[in-house]
């Protein structure tokens, strides 16, 4: 019996030490690295499929779109013109249920890849995100606007 509540004890501890929300928030930190290393890399596939069927991604100077291919068409139109470079991150991220958020950070480098001036754009952002039926989380809401702490330097409008 006291073996039995010895054994209990620790797992409860465990269980304190390790809440599931600290499992998600380490999974939803992971989607945001792989989010930026497939901008990095210039990779609009890598950085859709981390977005849910139905997402909106509501980008500065554009009109709001929706869904897995707008926002594979979003990223594609700016890798086809720009190399690109980001570095980003969350300040916070809060999980409650199936749904959580990260508030973050991000600096975005554009050289143009026809030669001129590089655009650096500082922005903050907040992405929404869900859990799926299989466990996963996907982004349903991508949201941001830039710092604008120097004139002239947002991230150009590439589509309508």
């Amino acid at each position: 019996m006291a073996s039995t509540l010895l054994l209990l004890s620790c797992e409860q501890q465990k269980a304190l030490d390790n809440p599931p929300e600290a499992t998600d928030i380490a999974t939803i930190t992971a989607i945001s690295a792989e989010r930026a290393a497939a901008f990095n890399a210039g990779d609009a596939e890598g950085i859709a499929v981390h977005f849910s069927d139905e997402a909106f991604l509501i980008a500065p100077g554009t009109k709001t779109l929706q869904g897995l291919e707008a926002v594979q068409q979003y990223y594609q139109a700016i890798f086809d013109v720009y190399e690109t470079e980001l570095e980003s991150g969350y300040e916070s991220v809060k999980v409650d249920g199936d749904l959580a958020y990260g508030r973050g950070f991000a600096t975005v480098t554009l050289k143009p890849k026809a030669g001129g001036k590089k655009i650096i754009s500082t922005s903050k952002y907040l992405n929404i995100l869900e859990r799926q039926t299989d466990g996963s989380w996907k982004t349903t809401h991508d949201i941001w606007n830039d710092n604008q702490e120097t004139p002239g330097t947002s991230v150009p409008q590439l589509l309508p």
